[in-house]
C-alpha cells in the first residue's frame, strides 16, 4: 500500500514536471535552468546531474511530503532545449541562475540537494552565496572531480589535456556509439537494469555539445579552495563503485580530505549502491534526506 501510494504521487510530480511554463516559477525566467515548483513546505531545491532530467527526484520527493520542491532543469539536458547553455560555461552559469532562482523567488535559506555534477552546483551556490543556503546535500560527488582522472597530486590545469580529451571523444562519437557508451555506463551507476531506461534516455536526449562542455568543465573545476566559505550544515553521501582499485578505508580517506575545507561536512558512505543511490537504495536515501531535512 505505502509504495502504491508513494507511485500515485511520484506519477503527479512527474506530470507537473511536464508542465510548461514551469508550475510555481512562472515569473522567473532563464535560459540556462527551468524550475518547477510542487508542494507545500520549506523550500528545497533539488539538483540533478550530467544530463540528468529531474525526474530522478520524483519518487524521493513523493515519500517525503510536507515540503516545497523545486526541481532544477538544466537547458540542453535530457531533451530541453540547449538556449543559453548552447554557448559558454554550463556549470558554473547554471549555479549562478539557480542562486538568482532562489534570490528573485524569495526562497529563506532553502535546502539544496544536489546529485553528481548537481551536488557541484550546489557546493558552487553554496560557497558563492554562503547566505542564502541553510543546509546541502551533495550526493556522490566531490569539490574537484579532476581527481578521479588524473595521479595523485592532480590540479586543474594538469587535468586539462584529459578534460580535452573527454570532450572530443564525446563530440566525436558515432550515433551509435555514443548510444552503446552512455548505455555502458549508466550500467556501471545503477544496479538493477529495470531502473537504467530512464537515465539512459535521459542521456540520449541531452544535446551532446553541451554535455561534452559540461564534462569538461566538471573536470577542470577545482572548489576545494571555495568550500570553506560556507558553514552551513553539510552532508555527503557517496559509493565505493567496485571498479576503483582501493579498499574502502582508502576511499573514505579520499572523501575526507577532498572535503577538509569545510570540517563541518558530514560523510557517509552508502554501501551497495552504484552511483544513482535514490535508485539503488531508496529507503536508505530517503531516511538519509528525512534527517538532513530534520
Amino acid at each position: 500500500m505505502k509504495t502504491t501510494k508513494i507511485a500515485m504521487a511520484a506519477g503527479a510530480v512527474l506530470t507537473a514536471l511536464g508542465t510548461a511554463p514551469a508550475a510555481g516559477a512562472a515569473d522567473f525566467a532563464s535560459d540556462r535552468i527551468t524550475v518547477t515548483a510542487s508542494g507545500e513546505g520549506p523550500d528545497v531545491v533539488l539538483i540533478p546531474g550530467l544530463t540528468s532530467s529531474p525526474e530522478i527526484w520524483a519518487d524521493t520527493a513523493a515519500a517525503i511530503p510536507g515540503y516545497r520542491y523545486h526541481f532544477v532543469q538544466l537547458s540542453g539536458f535530457a531533451g530541453a532545449p540547449p538556449t543559453g547553455n548552447a554557448n559558454g560555461q554550463v556549470v558554473s552559469a547554471s549555479a549562478a541562475e539557480i542562486a538568482r532562482y532562489i534570490k528573485e523567488r524569495g526562497l529563506k535559506h532553502p535546502a539544496v540537494i544536489g546529485h553528481s555534477m548537481g551536488g557541484t552546483l550546489g557546493m558552487m551556490v553554496a560557497a558563492r552565496n554562503p547566505d542564502l543556503v541553510d543546509r546541502l546535500m551533495v550526493v556522490d560527488m566531490v569539490p574537484f572531480a579532476g581527481i578521479f582522472f588524473g595521479p595523485p597530486g592532480t590540479t586543474a590545469d594538469s587535468v586539462r589535456a584529459t578534460a580535452d580529451m573527454v570532450k572530443t571523444n564525446l563530440l566525436t562519437q558515432s550515433d551509435d556509439a555514443h548510444v552503446k557508451s552512455i548505455e555502458a555506463n549508466i550500467a556501471t551507476m545503477v544496479t538493477d537494469p529495470a531502473k537504467r531506461a530512464a537515465p539512459v534516455r535521459h542521456g540520449v536526449t541531452s544535446d551532446r555539445d553541451v554535455s561534452a562542455r559540461a564534462m569538461h568543465e566538471l573536470i577542470t573545476t577545482d572548489l576545494r579552495g571555495e568550500l570553506g566559505q560556507y558553514k552551513g550544515k553539510l552532508t555527503v553521501l557517496y559509493v565505493k563503485q567496485p571498479t576503483v582499485p582501493i579498499t574502502a578505508g582508502q576511499f573514505d580517506a579520499v572523501y575526507k580530505l577532498s572535503y577538509a575545507a569545510a570540517p563541518q561536512a558530514a560523510l557517509k558512505r552508502i554501501d551497495d549502491s552504484l552511483h544513482f543511490i535514490m535508485f539503488d537504495q531508496p529507503e536508505r536515501f530517503r531516511d538519509e534526506v528525512r534527517a538532513f531535512l530534520n
